[in-house]
């Protein structure tokens, strides 16, 4: 975990899984390095904390966000877990209500959420991946938070810009996943 320590009014905390880890590639050229990048040049005003563990649950990740909370004091945060679960095949309803909760704990800390879905590979099934990308928009909806639907938006279904695992984005597509989070995260910052 990296914690940016600031002069910033607001940190951006981002919470993640090995998507928002850099897994597999030095941390500075992940989405959430280029993100503090961004930030410096266009928003100065914000810093960002990362404490996103690869492997990370949503059931991992509730059981660790108030003490993240308290170290880091979010003005926003970027809530992008739950791939885990799905690969684990573990039930979207608890993913959900896993979501929500962490929704709740950072709405009533003060910060601004937007909450980042993921979608699975087809070899899921039909029925459990519906299931699995409805429970990030019933969660949104239900908590009424800014939403990114899909991480990869516009190039999951490139090979090369995936590692060998072809579960994790490459270097040359982070400033992709960046972008589709800027959008998404900008009107929170205003």
């Amino acid at each position: 975990m990296a914690f940016a320590a600031s002069a910033a009014s607001g940190t951006v905390l981002v919470y993640g899984d090995s998507l928002s880890a850099a897994y597999g590639m030095p941390e500075r050229l992940g989405w959430v390095a280029l993100l503090a990048e961004r930030l410096k040049r266009e928003r100065p005003d914000y810093s960002v904390a990362n404490a996103s563990i690869s492997g990370e649950t949503t059931a991992g990740g509730l059981a660790r966000l108030a003490k993240t909370l308290e170290r880091t004091h979010p003005a926003v945060v970027i809530l992008e877990l739950g791939a885990n679960d799905g690969l684990r095949g573990l039930p979207p309803a608890a993913m959900r209500k896993n979501l929500a909760a962490m929704i709740e704990r950072a709405k009533k800390f003060g910060a601004r959420v937007l909450l980042v879905g993921m979608r699975l590979p087809p070899n899921y099934g039909p029925d459990y991946t519906r299931a699995f990308e409805r429970a990030y928009a019933e969660a949104a909806r239900e908590e009424r938070v800014a939403f990114l639907p899909f991480l990869l938006e516009g190039f999951a279904e490139k090979q090369d810009l995936f590692q060998a695992d072809r579960i994790h984005p490459t270097d040359a597509a982070q400033p992709r996943v960046l972008a589709n989070v800027w959008k998404a995260l900008l009107p929170l910052l205003e």
